[in-house]
């Protein structure tokens, strides 16, 4: 479990045992003398809400200073001259979706081809005050599919990504893989939806790809 689930989990826990204590011992907030009781409930209730919402609503936004980069996104992979890639590999540019789902708290990321599925194990996500631009890094496990796996092992690597203003449409980054291969990565926000589980549900919602 990671220290956002923790977070989440451990204030709706403490804010519901709260008020169900209050609750048997008579104190209903209807009666103003106890409704001050229910402040450490409100604040557990709102930690919840401010790390999946309210941390991006519009004034608050601004005081957080932490991008929104919730989606899915358009990545063309341009692989270094120098990468190790294996006879028969794709040396790009190569059409990839990444999608984010981005709380508060907490970043998760799927990165998928049209021969692997690569998901992050750790993420990052940098916003120096007043800088306009903040760093996002991940971590990620890679697994080919089967039919790619003679030439194209199961690896780890690592994604550097820059983007700037408070409601990104598009950023640029770097990648390093376990394989000795590497190279540059170009974002355009395609839509705000999480919710494609494969390559090709992502390419279908792609309107550069349906325009072909």
């Amino acid at each position: 479990m990671n220290n956002a689930t923790t977070i989440r989990t451990g204030a709706t826990i403490a804010a519901t045992l709260y008020t169900v204590v209050l609750l048997v011992l008579g104190l209903y907030p209807s009666d103003f003398r106890y409704l001050f009781a229910y402040i450490p409930a409100v604040v557990g209730y709102g930690v919840i809400v401010f790390d999946k919402w309210a941390w991006r609503w519009p004034v608050i936004h601004r005081l957080t200073g932490r991008p929104w980069v919730t989606g899915t996104w358009r990545v063309i992979l341009r692989p270094s001259l120098d990468s190790h890639i294996p006879e028969g590999g794709n040396r790009g540019p190569i059409t990839t979706y990444m999608t984010i789902e981005q709380n508060f708290w907490s970043l998760h990321a799927t990165l998928r081809t049209k021969e692997s599925t690569s998901r992050s194990s750790n993420a990052t996500l940098e916003a120096p005050e007043n800088s306009g631009t903040a760093e996002i890094g991940f971590l990620y496990d890679n697994t080919p599919r089967v039919e790619h796996q003679h030439r194209s092992a199961r690896h780890e690597g690592a994604c550097l990504i820059a983007v700037t203003g408070l409601n990104p449409k598009a950023a640029t980054g770097h990648y390093y893989t376990s394989r000795f291969t590497a190279g540059d990565m170009d974002f355009a926000l395609l839509n705000r939806s999480t919710g494609y589980g494969t390559f090709t549900e992502a390419e279908n919602a792609d309107p550069e790809h349906t325009a072909q």
